[in-house]
């Protein structure tokens, strides 16, 4: 089998074990969308979303999950034995759950929006990128609807025009991004994989793993956030750094060099950070606070220099050899999820 039929084919594996999850689970697992309408209510007074809805129903399963449903929400009370049990129960919804919108409605619309799209995409995505792009908008719109997943094409688009920012010049440096600055499968999910996540475990209800549902959210926008961020630090550092400084040292070293910094990309990156979660709160309303916004900032910050440290002491050092780019970017994207958490736990009480 060839490279593209290869990633074409993974691609395809995606869609059909998130098909075939959607057809199988057990009604005592699954908000069922044939029977529900829920949607997301935004509210800046309140640190949760609610899922409407109109049914009734209530039932145990063998975890002791216990869901009601009210004509105004829809929750999820756990009883379990043991905290293992808990996280345990939690965690098999999370890879269970069908999500708010159903899941064939998603891929087609996807489809037709990809293949509207196809000409500007396919300048971005190499054609495998663009297969596994299409099983990412799936999942995102299956769990966090128009919403999440615009905030996901934002980050595409916006990473996108910063990569081509000074790209002649990057070019004749050999610092440029490869494959003409196009992603490509490894890139969609370093990048996206944290975010995906935090959307599932959004969609769970008003509360998972003891979180509410806002705090996963926040925990998406900042994952994107912080990955536009570490973007526009690299390309707008490589294009305009006057002196790129080694993070851990502070010794001056040519531009592009793994954990390099510059003020020019210092202060890049955090326009980043802020054009993506300003657009999460102003236009959509998954970040349901201006406090929200400085925290997914902060976190994208944060996330950003942390991730430079390890490019600086561990990226291509011996016995971290599997720590590519896109490994990089995962932990990237993990730790500024993580902050914002955190700092959305611990400090704005959601």
């Amino acid at each position: 089998m060839n490279r593209p039929s290869h990633h074409l084919y993974a691609a395809a594996v995606l869609l059909a074990a998130s098909y075939n999850l959607s057809s199988h689970i057990p009604a005592a697992l699954a908000f069922s969308p044939s029977h529900l309408q829920p949607s997301l209510l935004r509210t800046r007074s309140s640190s949760s979303f609610e899922f409407s809805s109109s049914s009734s129903s209530s039932f145990d399963n063998n975890h002791h999950i216990r869901q009601h449903h009210t004509s105004s929400n829809i929750q999820l009370q756990m009883d379990p034995t043991s905290t293992t049990e808990a996280i345990t129960s939690s965690l098999t919804s999370l890879f269970q759950f069908t999500g708010p919108i159903p899941f064939l409605p998603s891929l087609a619309l996807n489809f037709l929006l990809f293949f509207t799209l196809r000409p500007k995409l396919m300048t971005m995505l190499t054609p495998e990128g663009f297969a596994h792009s299409l099983a990412l908008g799936t999942m995102l719109w299956t769990t966090l609807g128009w919403r999440g997943w615009t905030v996901c094409v934002l980050y595409l688009f916006l990473g996108q025009a910063v990569t081509k920012v000074g790209f002649e010049e990057k070019t004749k440096l050999g610092i440029a991004e490869g494959r003409g600055g196009r992603r490509g499968p490894e890139n969609v999910w370093g990048s996206a994989f944290t975010g995906v996540l935090c959307a599932a475990a959004a969609a769970q209800g008003i509360e998972f793993l003891g979180l509410s549902s806002n705090v996963w959210l926040l925990g998406y926008v900042a994952s994107l956030a912080t990955k536009l961020a570490d973007t526009f630090a690299s390309e707008i550092g490589k294009a305009y750094g006057k002196t790129t400084f080694l993070i851990t040292s502070l010794k001056p070293v040519p531009r592009g060099t793994e954990g390099a910094i510059s003020l020019e990309g210092t202060v890049a990156s955090v326009i980043g950070g802020f054009l993506l979660s300003i657009y999460a709160y102003g236009v959509v309303g998954l970040v349901p606070t201006l406090e929200g916004v400085g925290v997914a900032t902060f976190a994208a910050f944060g996330g950003t220099m942390i991730e430079s440290l390890i490019g600086a002491t561990l990226q291509e050092k011996e016995g971290f050899e599997w720590m590519s780019n896109e490994v990089v970017n995962f932990f990237n994207t993990l730790i500024g999820a993580a902050i914002a958490i955190g700092l959305g736990v611990f400090v704005l009480g959601m």
